[in-house]
């Protein structure tokens, strides 16, 4: 959800389950409503969870520089964006080659071959990181990745990015082959708060 849109949802969850009490957590504020029901509300990578309802909603939208890197094999976005703008960004897309329906001994080389070409592209992938986001490493407030996991940790594990690391996001968005169009709608998700409704516990 856009972070501008929490109070009145807020104010529509009270609406329909009634008074609720406000419990911060670690990962942002628990409401706790009069029938039971419960919202986990998660603060946005890099925004303090803040103590009620009016700092989280402070904190969620104001401006933060943050990291993006989406990568799936063979292809990989890399930004940086400041608030709601994306202000850096490279999308790389290297030609990996998909499965044959060969067995035996061409089975393996093409095997080879792919692993080989995947591995080049997540090479890439780490050169566009140290060339993007390691020289902002000291403004980010987070870093958020996408795509696929292995993917990410295989590009973080470079010696490069150790700066990066501490930086990482728990949130992993799940996001199609990166492409410039998928970064920009990133920064967005990156942005946003989640919410978790939970129905009270039958007696």
């Amino acid at each position: 959800m856009d972070p501008a849109r929490v109070g009145r949802w807020v104010e529509g969850f009270a609406d329909r389950h009634g008074p609720h009490t406000t419990t911060a957590r670690e990962y942002g504020l628990l409401l706790t409503a009069s029938d039971g029901t419960t919202a986990e509300l998660y603060a946005p990578p890099g925004s303090p969870a803040g103590v009620d309802v009016a700092g989280f909603v402070t904190s969620a939208v104001a401006p933060r520089r943050i990291g993006l890197l989406l990568a799936r094999k063979g292809a990989v976005a890399v930004g940086v964006a400041e608030g709601a703008d994306l202000v850096v960004s490279k999308v790389d897309t290297r030609y990996v080659q998909g499965r044959t329906a060969a067995g035996g001994w061409s089975q393996q080389r093409f095997a080879r071959r792919r692993d080989n070409q995947a591995k080049a592209a997540l090479g890439d992938a780490a050169e566009l990181a140290v060339r993007l986001l390691l020289p902002e490493a000291a403004r980010l407030a987070a870093v958020v990745c996408g795509g696929d996991r292995r993917a990410v940790d295989s590009v973080l594990a470079d010696r490069r990015l150790s700066p990066l690391v501490p930086l990482r996001a728990e949130r992993l968005l799940d996001v199609p082959e990166p492409r410039h169009a998928v970064l920009v709608a990133a920064v967005a998700a990156a942005r946003a708060v989640r919410i978790r409704l939970r129905d009270p516990a039958p007696d």
